[in-house]
């Protein structure tokens, strides 16, 4: 488990730190006095830091941190769970110094961090919690246009110089260029010594982006910034993040004034808020980091901005503007003029931050009677071309800031300001606070000079080419400098823009296209042809032509102004000239994702006939017609199951592989087992896939459901090899194997020709650069089917892994769609290149959720399933030895004596089941030992995934403890656990926290303690880790979280392992109602009256239970 920090590094940017449960807790003694700063003994090292935090361009160094500490080692962060345990000290509890491997990110990228700590693998601690909301505030800001441009004296340092170094060193190490700082004084193992750390490549970038220029004689060196502008609500909200700012943060007391920071006598827990009123540096850290954060989201959001476009100013305001949008913040000025535009942006921080009201900008069109000169392309009137030499006006006003709907134009204010305050609020003089503003506004728009020459201005006439200057360039800067800006609706219409229409024809008559071969495929050729379109209106060549001839940005074409960039004409005339064929692959690229699109020029549309426009307008599923099972099928499915089933058909017609992501409880077994049980008898084997803990489970819904099928299972020591395993697959219907077998014989399996190939859990393959996915990946199949429970879109590098898998190269190169897509949507919270992904995926995706209602309708209010789980070859060993212990004893035992030895072997049997560690009580390690905890891992990945909440139920309160710290290891966050010895108040605590929307998702609970008398409906999943073999004790259990105030399905999974007792007497129940009736509150008794001979029977492991 990783636990990550952030230190704000005042003047500089953000450094990173983690803990790193797999380290040892205590720190080793050292003969001699203590120094004063020590190595963090499970600080977490470079490489690690940088495999869980990504590829931003970061500074390696370390940092001392001053930290709690007992008995010589620093004390666990609250967030920290270790899956071992740890002998407590005693001691009091004393700040000293340690020092921690850091990476160190200048303010832009560390807004790109924090703004994406959600897709992160490690735990983001209090302190990086708490600047996350830091960086929120700042986009909201910038959104909001509550920002000012400023001007500061001097540069931030940069990261390198106080995490270590004055310059960082890039370093080639492993083919990676690195940026290492060494830190003075700082231990050997904490200094950054070539850690593979990704870097921009660009030492100046990674110090940071604010460069000093250079200084003419007589000049000074100045920098351009964007401030917050914090008044009302914004302010309250600033002040509370700093009194709420966790002492940790300022571990490092890094740039913070002199005797600030963490000190003797301070508190440092993470998530412990700073008093109120107390000077200990949280305002001025909270303020640095919100400047520097509001800079770096402002820049951000101007980045295609570009103020030179109207006529770069000379001098100071010119450097100014250039450097407030350009990628370099530092400019050079003569002292006088930097001191006079200092002044001014002084007064306008201060009657902005004092006023209600602000200079608002409207962009008024020509009026219809000003067109004139009209083109006509077409005869027909609706293909008139219209030249616009009409007039443009941006027009002036004040608005209230708070409410943009409350508006007075300038006509007004000069004409009869004594009505203005009465319309947008309160303000001394209308006339000059009017002009005051229009004056700050034209440092930022230097056009706006040619009204403001005159004494009263109102608007400013503007032609075609400075109209659009306005929209592209000074409507955003004046925008994000708070002033009210209003725009014609049309602009931000994708109707305003030429873009390109794909039309293909596949080269087989609609209707066919499924043929015996097994479908059309991704390599199969369609012709197209270009269209270029405006909205839902096609444009001809000869209207482009008459378009491009008029050398104007903005026209009004049929009805509607459009903008005419010189680029997408061309790019236009281009197209139209083109027609061909391409595969169906790139096709789908085409449609869906970015393949080949033609430069300069958007797709708008890509449309197909038959089954292929189907799929291109995600209309396949709706449109396809529910399919029965075929005969082979020995059950029913669901309407909802029906139409998975026809989905996958229609894929599969078209030669192309999908992701059934239904949610957990829906049966995507049975509809792939009806899948299977349609293929003709010629087809060929099908290869699944999935994990260890699984094979059993689909060897029974195969028997159940299928039997004509002809199973294999390829796995374990002694699995078929050559050709003995050759004429084993030709002799089957399905194969099944594992993952770890797929990597370790995945030249043999490569090497048969597979009609399906099916990976359940999919999960198990999203990291793409792994050996076991890389196998699977190089399987060859007509068709190919990913199952998982799991939403796959939640981390895009997974959705890119699995479907690689699907349709191999649908996506593109995984470079190429980290670029377009993953940093985009998880970096920049992209919403328009997230749609354009979801339309991509969409048609390959299936996922139905229980929330919906057409699902809902179809399901009962509690679904109960019997989980069978396989035990590993050391829980099979341990078995075998306690049966065998029992069975060698009983022969000379009798009464109580043989009860008792009867009842003994079952408890200790269960424990082997449940895990190894349970009946060894050596507190080994947990992880890879035991089949239940591998299925309930697997559970709860698809649990957490869907936002969703558990109870698991044991009845043995020592395990209880045990899946807690595993839990909270494996998940990265807390798991609550209530036993016997929990105490009322804090059981009570336990059922509020768990309750609460924000509570922890995973409850562990002894069946004795936690099995009756409690509300636990936030939960819509129960496991039941073990039984009890009492089902009235069970349902109790149950009904914790199936009771009156659940709304939601409630599923029920009870765990047995394969071929054990368990089995057999969940068998025995199910099979026999009465022997069900009769142990209702007598529990495992009964067990102890079965002869010798029914005994063995009955505890004697079952071949096929153990799966390697």
């Amino acid at each position: 488990m990783l636990v990550i920090h952030g230190v704000w590094l005042v003047g500089a940017g953000l450094a990173v730190w983690a803990e790193d449960s797999a380290l040892p807790a205590r720190a080793p003694r050292r003969p001699g006095r203590a120094p004063r700063e020590r190595p963090h003994p499970f600080a977490a090292d470079h490489a690690t830091l940088a495999a869980a935090l990504g590829d931003l361009p970061a500074v390696a160094g370390s940092l001392p941190l001053t930290l709690p500490t007992r008995a010589g080692s620093p004390l666990d962060s609250p967030e920290l769970v270790r899956t071992t345990v740890v002998e407590p000290v005693r001691g009091p509890v004393a700040l000293a110094g340690w020092r921690a491997p850091v990476l160190a990110y200048d303010p832009d990228d560390a807004l790109a961090l924090l703004r994406t700590l959600d897709g992160c693998p490690a735990v983001p601690g209090a302190t990086l919690r708490h600047l996350a909301e830091l960086a929120d505030f700042a986009v909201d800001l910038v959104a909001r246009g509550r920002v000012l441009p400023g001007l500061a004296d001097r540069p931030p340092m940069s990261p390198a110089t106080l995490v270590g170094a004055t310059t960082p060193t890039p370093a080639a190490v492993g083919g990676a260029d690195v940026h290492t700082a060494a830190a003075p004084g700082a231990a050997g193992d904490a200094d950054a010594t070539g850690v593979a750390v990704p870097t921009s490549g660009d030492p100046d970038a990674a110090a940071g982006r604010w460069r000093l220029p250079g200084v003419a004689d007589g000049h000074r060196p100045a920098w351009a910034v964007w401030r917050p502008l914090l008044t009302g609500a914004d302010a309250s909200w600033a002040r509370s993040l700093a009194l709420a700012l966790p002492p940790a943060a300022r571990a490092a007391a890094v740039g913070l004034p002199p005797g600030t920071g963490v000190s003797a006598g301070a508190g440092v827990s993470a998530g412990t808020g700073a008093r109120p009123g107390r000077d200990d540096g949280a305002g001025a850290l909270v303020a640095d980091a919100l400047d520097a954060l509001t800079d770096a989201a402002a820049r951000r959001a101007l980045t295609d901005v570009d103020l030179a476009r109207g006529g770069r100013r000379d001098g100071v305001v010119g450097g100014w503007l250039t450097a407030l949008t350009g990628p370099d913040r530092g400019f050079t000025a003569e002292p006088d003029a930097l001191r006079t535009l200092r002044t001014e942006l002084d007064a306008w921080q201060r009657d902005a931050a004092g006023g209600a009201v602000r200079a608002s900008f409207r962009l008024v069109e020509p009026e219809a009677e000003e067109i004139v000169d009209p083109l006509v392309v077409v005869p027909a009137d609706p293909g008139t071309v219209v030249r616009r030499d009409g007039r443009w006006r941006v027009e002036f006003g004040l608005q209230a800031a708070d409410e943009p709907g409350l508006h007075v134009g300038a006509g007004q204010v000069w004409r009869a300001p004594e009505t203005v305050p009465a319309l947008v609020g309160p303000l001394g003089s209308p006339q000059e606070t009017l002009l005051a503003e229009l004056g700050r506004a034209g440092r930022l728009w230097p056009e706006l000079d040619a009204a403001l020459r005159t004494a009263t201005p109102e608007e400013l006439a503007l032609d075609a080419e400075g109209a659009h200057r306005f929209l592209r360039d000074g409507a955003p800067v004046l925008h994000a400098a708070g002033f009210g800006v209003l725009l014609p609706s049309w602009w931000q219409r994708p109707s305003a823009r030429l873009g390109a229409r794909l039309r293909a024809r596949g080269r087989t008559a609609p209707g066919t296209v499924a043929d015996a071969a097994g479908g059309l495929g991704l390599d199969a050729l369609v012709d197209y042809r270009w269209e270029v379109a405006l909205g839902d209106e096609t444009v001809d060549a000869d209207e482009l032509a008459a378009l491009a001839a008029l050398k104007t940005p903005l026209v009004r074409l049929r009805g509607r102004w459009v903008e005419l960039d010189p680029k997408r004409l061309a790019a236009g005339l281009r197209l139209l000239r083109s027609a061909g064929e391409l595969t169906v692959a790139d096709l789908l690229r085409l449609g869906l994702a970015e393949g080949d699109r033609p430069e300069e020029l958007p797709v708008l549309e890509v449309s197909a006939d038959g089954p292929l426009g189907d799929l291109l307008a995600g209309e396949a599923e709706r449109r396809l017609t529910p399919l029965d099972p075929p005969p082979a099928f020995k059950g029913t499915l669901r309407p909802y199951q029906r139409r998975g089933l026809a989905w996958l058909t229609f894929l599969q017609s078209l030669g192309l592989g999908g992701i059934l992501a239904d949610d957990m409880g829906l049966g995507k077994t049975v509809q792939l087992l009806a899948l299977l049980a349609g293929d003709p008898p010629d087809a060929g084997p099908t290869l699944l896939v999935c994990p260890m803990s699984l094979v059993g489970n689909w060897q029974r819904e195969a028997a159940k459901f299928t039997p004509g099928l002809r199973v294999h299972v390829h796995h374990g020591a002694d699995r078929a090899r050559g050709a003995q395993f050759e004429e084993a697959v030709h002799a089957a219907d399905l194969v099944l194997t594992t993952y770890s077998v797929a990597a370790r014989d995945a030249v043999a399996l490569a090497s048969l020709a597979w009609h399906r190939v099916v990976v359940d859990e999919a999960q198990a393959i999203k990291n793409a650069s792994t050996r076991q996915a890389e196998a699977v990946r190089s399987l060859p199949a007509r068709h190919r089917v990913a199952v998982t429970g799991t939403p796959v879109e939640n981390r895009l590098a997974d959705l890119w892994s699995i479907m690689q898998f699907a349709n191999p190269g649908l996506l593109g190169p995984a470079s190429s769609f980290k670029q377009s897509y993953a940093v985009p949507i998880e970096r920049h919270g992209d919403a328009e290149t997230a749609a354009r992904l979801r339309r991509m995926t969409g048609p390959f995706v299936l996922r139905r959720l229980k929330t919906d209602s057409s699902i809902i309708s179809d399901l009962p209010e509690k679904l109960e399933m019997e989980v069978v789980c396989n035990l590993t070859t050391e829980q099979a060993s341990l078995y075998r030895a306690i049966v065998d212990d029992m069975l060698a004893k009983i022969e000379s035992s009798d009464g109580m004596e043989r009860r008792g030895l009867v009842l003994a072997t079952m408890t200790r049997l269960k424990q082997v089941c449940n895990h190894p560690a349970q009946l060894l009580r050596d507190g080994s390690a947990l992880p890879g030992r035991s089949g239940k905890l591998e299925r309930l891992d697997e559970i709860l990945d698809e649990v957490l995934a869907a936002g969703e909440k558990a109870l698991l139920f044991t009845q043995y309160a020592e395990f209880g403890g045990m899946l807690r710290g595993h839990l909270s290891a494996r998940f990265g966050r807390e798991v609550l656990f209530l036993h016997g010895g929990v105490g009322k108040a804090d059981r009570d605590a336990m059922v509020t926290r768990f309750q609460s929307p924000d509570g922890p998702s995973v409850f562990v609970l002894s069946l004795k303690a936690g099995g009756t008398g409690l509300t636990l409906t936030a939960a819509n999943h129960v496991v039941h880790v073990d039984r009890w073999w009492n089902p009235a004790v069970e349902d109790q259990a149950t009904d914790r979280a199936f009771r009156i105030g659940q709304r939601r399905r409630v599923q029920v999974r009870k765990f047995v392992c394969a071929g054990t007792v368990e089995e057999k007497v969940a068998a025995m129940i199910a099979d026999k109602r009465s022997l069900a009736a009769s142990v209702v509150g007598s529990g495992e008794q009964w067990v102890t009256e079965l002869s010798t001979d029914r005994l063995r029977e009955l505890f004697t492991l079952e071949a096929g239970a153990v799966v390697e």
